[in-house]
């Protein structure tokens, strides 16, 4: 295998750790506030599903309704900046720096190398 298909590679698997990095970093917001534990419950919970089914409806490769071009491209700006928008509301700025970076630059190669 050359490098290049090594590289491709693990970036896939780079782009679907970044998926549920935003899944995570929504839930981990949702279980930082400062509320009632019912409430920090529901949110930690909640918002990751609604992600999650955001993403089944519109971003997945079986997706009900496909995005593409530009459109594509706002729904994943919007879907990632959800997870590092969660990250610096949770006060977690370095976190939110690296994922934000790691999204940019997975993404770039994706789309260089046509794997969207």
């Amino acid at each position: 295998m050359t490098a290049v298909k090594t590289a491709k590679a693990a970036n896939l698997g780079v782009l679907f750790a970044i998926e549920l990095g935003a899944l995570v970093a929504v839930a981990y917001w949702g279980f930082t506030r400062d509320l009632a534990t019912p409430l920090t419950w529901l949110l930690g919970l909640g918002a990751p599903v609604v992600l999650a089914v955001l993403w089944g409806l519109c971003g997945s490769p079986k997706a009900k309704y496909k995005t593409r071009g530009a459109g594509r491209v706002v729904f994943e700006v919007v879907w990632f900046g959800a997870g590092v928008a969660a990250l610096v509301l949770a006060g977690a700025y370095d976190w939110a720096l690296v994922f934000g970076l790691v999204c940019a630059v997975s993404k770039t190669l994706a789309v260089i190398w046509r794997q969207v």
